[in-house]
């Protein structure tokens, strides 16, 4: 049987919670965050969350109340700004026997009583006022997800694809784009091994080949293998690290993807060239892909 282990290792059985649905207007951040919060509180206890975002109007109220009472013991937990539609869902709920949180709307009531002024009931509204500090936030979590090759699925997805061998720094640069506002994915260049299919779905313009003097590279991989404890082997010999140099620049040469070299660069400078690079050709040049 599936349960939690506490500090002293005791297996206890997970419990079934009520399900709750996060409703809002906008994206379900806030309910969401707020949920899990909560929840984490009980960690012997499952409980489904179900994010139910841009509800607006009262159809799809009506739809997402039947969706919850459909389930016994549901419980909706919202932050609907606009009063029409907050009122709505609370007539609804209660009709139909839901057990409803407000998170918004005690507090929206208060002020407006006190401030004398209407709210906007504007759903979405804090974040785009935000909007620069959101795209940042999402570029870093798509960043993370997508570093060293993973989800190679979403590849086409990407706002800057980097590509190059082993110790070249495509994390540290992909990191760094991601703070810059970049979607970044990174994929490693390894002769012999075939390119992702995905990377044929890609702008082209959005995707950069990082080159590297092989001198600089050995250092940097003998570094990471003292620190690791891998065989240095090939991984560090020099004249396997300049042919798989070489392999990497007649690839990108045969395929035409631009070349950052970031050899005795700092981050920061080969980022900066990237995103300035990738910049320009998004701006100057039509989509070859079209």
């Amino acid at each position: 049987m599936a349960g939690y282990e506490d500090e002293d290792q005791h297996v206890i059985p997970l419990r079934q919670g009520p399900p709750i649905f996060v409703v809002s207007g906008g994206t379900g951040a806030t309910g969401e965050l707020l949920a899990r919060t909560v929840m984490a509180q009980f960690p012997h206890v499952n409980v489904p969350l179900h994010i139910e975002t841009h509800v607006l109007n009262a159809e799809q109220v009506h739809r997402v109340v039947a969706k919850a009472a459909g389930i016994p013991g549901a419980i909706i937990l919202h932050t609907m700004v606009n009063s029409d539609r907050r009122r709505l869902l609370a007539v609804e709920a209660a009709k139909a026997g839901v057990v409803t949180f407000d998170l918004a709307g005690p507090l929206t009531e208060h002020l407006h009583r006190e401030l004398g002024i209407e709210p906007l009931g504007q759903p979405g509204l804090y974040r785009q006022l935000h909007k620069s500090y959101f795209d940042r936030i999402e570029a870093i979590e798509f960043t993370v997800a997508h570093d060293d090759g993973k989800r190679i699925e979403d590849l086409p997805k990407a706002e800057i694809v980097l590509i190059g061998v082993s110790r070249v720094g495509k994390t540290p640069l992909s990191m760094y784009l991601s703070m810059l506002g970049w979607k970044t994915a990174n994929v490693p260049f390894v002769p012999e091994v075939p390119m992702p299919a995905e990377l044929k779905q890609c702008d082209m313009r959005r995707v950069v080949g990082l080159i590297i003097e092989p001198a600089q590279l050995m250092m940097h991989r003998k570094v990471r293998a003292e620190r690791t404890g891998i065989p240095e082997g090939s991984y560090i010999d020099r004249s396997e690290v300049r042919d798989e140099v070489r392999s990497a620049q007649h690839f990108f040469a045969k395929h035409g993807i631009t070349v950052v070299d970031t050899t005795q660069k700092p981050i920061e400078t080969s980022a900066e060239e990237i995103a300035g690079l990738v910049a320009r050709r998004m701006t100057t040049h039509g989509d070859p892909n079209g």
